[in-house]
């Protein structure tokens, strides 16, 4: 196993071998921030790339974790630089946040143990290979990668550096989808017969007339590994997600959120389906492209049937369905058949999935710099990300290929379709590639 040797160093200190090691990693005094706050050779250093409504929620979170300090942003957009290095800078009260246009400069920094990325789809592989290469752990949006084949670069690139990488599934963080999921893998509703994930359904614009490139982004750089195309506004920053060049539509954007939850509690984190079929309604007349209405069924060597669709057909949440009754998890809490069941207690001897450091997002980055500090795997390792999002992208494959397609789960292969397996992967725009 290959580890950057500054890393390495870093890394023990953190867990208190410094005398082991080589001299110890003093952050500068400006950097020390607030009173109260642990020693700076006990705190993880970050760096934050991606600073739109993601990026930016967790500059406040991690700014709420008094064992970790953030160093330096970068986004190609100046304005949300600004806008972030004021946030940090305010709340460490000193001018120290550095930022950047260029991911290859932060990621080179020495200083950096973490970085937490939060950029489009069609980036999350191109940018965070060089990244974890560098020695750098991670925090890495949902979904995983824009394609099949990029998430297995990621996965074999975090395998080869010894890299520690929280997927942001935070639901594993939660709860009451903790619960819902031990109640399954206890066997509380019998047998597991069938799966329904309902997640949102997609949008629809007309096309968009090409505009200026607003001053202070690097729309260029936005792009990226994807083809060409005319800046109009309603391609980039949030909305990127609608369309197919960045993205995975809701199939993927919520789809890694809920399709998680039901691999989770199928217990089926290392595996995935052995066939996928379904339909769905793709715009062809505007700028974004992908599906607005969907429905895919996969099948699983076990006989469990995971049925994935928009609201339209199912409702929203993960639905488990037994031979004795029903869990159905939903943010918004959970929910059992019988009624009773959700108050059923888990006890010492059975199925305990994850550890209870706390709720919701904020649960998950603590879990993370908790592992950057212990080396232990986070609750949503890469694997587990790859796997999930793998779902998503066979079913918008077989959606658009119109047929059924068969996979295997073991060698992660379309087989017997080779426009379907050549959908796997997708070319990159040069000089970028994974």
């Amino acid at each position: 196993m290959k580890i950057n040797h500054r890393t390495l160093s870093r890394r023990a200190l953190l867990k208190g071998a410094a005398a082991a090691m080589a001299a110890p990693y003093i952050l500068p005094a400006a950097a020390l921030g607030q009173t109260g706050r642990p020693a700076p050779s006990n705190r993880v250093t970050l760096g934050m790339i991606g600073l739109g409504s993601m990026g930016m929620r967790h500059i406040k979170g991690f700014l709420e974790e008094k064992d970790c300090q953030i160093l330096a942003v970068c986004d190609v957009d100046a304005k949300r630089r600004d806008k972030a290095v004021e946030d940090i800078n305010a709340h460490y009260k000193n001018h120290d946040c550095a930022q950047y246009n260029d991911f290859e400069e932060i990621s080179a920094r020495e200083d950096l143990d973490a970085l937490c990325i939060a950029v489009p789809d069609h980036w999350h592989a191109a940018l965070t290979i060089p990244a974890i290469q560098a020695g750098k752990d991670i925090y890495g949006e949902k979904p995983l990668a824009l394609t099949i084949a990029e998430g297995q670069a990621l996965v074999h690139a975090v395998r080869e550096a010894g890299c520690v990488w929280q997927t942001g599934s935070w639901q594993r963080s939660t709860a009451h989808f903790r619960l819902g999921c031990e109640l399954v893998r206890n066997g509380r509703i019998g047998k597991l017969q069938r799966v329904e994930v309902g997640i949102g359904e997609g949008s629809t614009v007309p096309p968009q007339p090409v505009m200026p490139v607003p001053k202070g982004f690097d729309y260029e750089k936005w792009l990226g590994p994807a083809p060409w195309a005319p800046y109009t506004a309603k391609r980039c920053h949030f909305l990127f997600r609608w369309i197919l060049d960045y993205s995975g539509g809701q199939v993927t954007d919520w789809g890694a959120h809920h399709i998680d939850i039901a691999q989770w509690g199928m217990g089926t984190d290392d595996t995935g389906p052995v066939s996928v079929e379904g339909t769905g309604i793709f715009p062809d007349d505007g700028l974004w492209n992908a599906a607005i209405d969907y429905r895919f069924e996969c099948a699983y060597a076990n006989g469990v049937t995971l049925l994935v669709a928009s609201n339209n057909h199912i409702p929203q949440g993960v639905r488990f369905i037994g031979e004795d009754g029903w869990v159905h998890v939903t943010r918004g809490g959970l929910e059992t058949h019988p009624e009773d069941l959700r108050r059923s207690p888990i006890g010492p001897d059975e199925i305990h999935l994850g550890r209870p450091i706390g709720d919701h997002r904020q649960g998950h980055r603590q879990e993370f710099l908790r592992c950057v500090k212990t080396r232990e795997e986070p609750i949503a390792p890469v694997e587990v990300g790859h796997r999930s999002v793998t779902i998503s992208h066979l079913g918008n494959i077989a959606m658009l290929v119109g047929r059924k397609i068969r996979w295997d789960p073991a060698r992660e292969e379309i087989l017997g379709d080779a426009t379907a397996k050549g959908m796997q992967s997708r070319a990159q725009r040069a000089p970028w590639h994974c």
